[in-house]
């Protein structure tokens, strides 16, 4: 996590090392330099009632890791099956980009990163769902 830089709107809140923390009234900016800290942004959280797909409860289980709710080694196995799942389902070039990169980010503890990269997915499964209900 070294290096992150976090820019927060006004009120803002965010999960660092389990510590919610509030911006003031205007916009910052927060440079992480501790390795491996866990950040959440609140306003990105998933809550447990929204992982109601594959790819949000994959990003809901490294969510729990950032929060520190989960540990980072008893859940390796289980990010890394649910994102072997996704790419048995999200063929295309640029899914199978996201999902290398979310997998080689667990792999080397970088959390923030996997999470990153798996939210990106959520649109296109948006679409597929969609798609699929039509």
């Amino acid at each position: 996590m070294s290096g992150l830089v976090l820019k927060l709107a006004p009120k803002e809140r965010v999960l660092i090392n389990g510590a919610v923390i509030e911006n003031g009234d205007r916009r910052s900016r927060l440079a992480i330099m501790t390795p491996n800290a866990n950040i959440l942004r609140l306003r990105d959280a998933i809550h447990p009632e929204e992982a109601n797909t594959p790819v949000r409860r994959v990003c809901y289980v490294a969510q729990l890791v950032l929060s520190g709710d989960n540990n980072p080694e008893e859940t390796r196995m289980q990010l890394l099956r649910g994102i072997e799942q996704l790419s048995q389902v999200l063929t295309d070039h640029d899914s199978r980009t996201q999902l290398a990169i979310a997998t080689k980010s667990v792999l080397e503890e970088q959390h923030y990163q996997a999470l990153k990269a798996l939210r990106s997915l959520l649109p296109r499964e948006e679409r597929l769902l969609a798609a699929a209900r039509q």
